[in-house]
């Protein structure tokens, strides 16, 4: 089995974090784009099992069979909302946009911004799923936080301008809502920190480095 893995995104920023993720344990990644109607992503209740629907439709584009596989699957899961947009964060941004979630949560408001944090809680979450030629393997990624009251900035893309992520101590874990952390946005969003800031939280970077755990070291 080659040290290549073909990753399947249309982000060619993914693709260049994937590869700092990946290299040092001896791994090249590699691009794969393929026509937009080539992939289905499948009805489904779990990033889990939309990973793997795109997985098994990319194989059949995998340029050799000596490759590895790689997509990702990510979505905003509000809890006031019962999850939603989660898997079909996509879909949601393309018709209500970050706007629209807004409006949804607009009555969940409090003069103390802990307690509006918590009516207002959600996590960004990421899956991983890589065919390493004899199986499937997974990671997963979780950033928890809350919904801002209103658009921050105009950095990031998708939902990052709404979304304000919790506190993390000094190992990377997330704090409750109450707690100031060693690392923190003091309550701005994603859309309004740097990008260099944004990666401690990243959800993305969380699944790429627990599915790498899962992986052979081949440097």
């Amino acid at each position: 089995m080659e040290n290549v893995v073909w990753f399947l995104t249309g982000n060619a920023g993914k693709v260049e974090e994937a590869s700092h993720h990946f290299a040092p344990l001896g791994y090249e990644v590699r691009q794969l784009r393929v026509e937009n109607a080539a992939i289905v992503e499948p009805q489904a209740a779990d990033l889990e099992t939309v990973a793997q629907a795109k997985l098994d439709q990319a194989m059949a584009h995998l340029p050799s069979p000596t490759s590895m596989m790689m997509v990702e699957d990510a979505g905003l899961f509000v809890d006031a909302l019962n999850g939603f947009p989660g898997v079909f964060s996509a879909h949601a941004l393309n018709t209500i946009g970050t706007v629209g979630v807004l409006r949804l949560l607009s009555h969940l408001t409090s003069e103390d911004p802990v307690q509006s944090k918590r009516l207002r809680s959600a996590r960004f979450e990421a899956v991983a799923a890589l065919w390493n030629g004899e199986r499937t393997v997974v990671g997963h990624g979780v950033c928890p936080g809350s919904i801002a009251t209103e658009l921050q900035g105009e950095g990031g893309f998708g939902f990052d301008p709404i979304f304000i992520p919790a506190d993390l101590d000094a190992d990377g874990e997330a704090l409750p809502p109450d707690v100031l952390g060693e690392v923190s946005t003091h309550g701005q969003t994603f859309g309004a920190v740097k990008l260099t800031i944004k990666h401690r939280f990243s959800h993305r970077r969380r699944a790429l480095e627990d599915l790498l755990r899962q992986l052979p070291d081949r440097s």
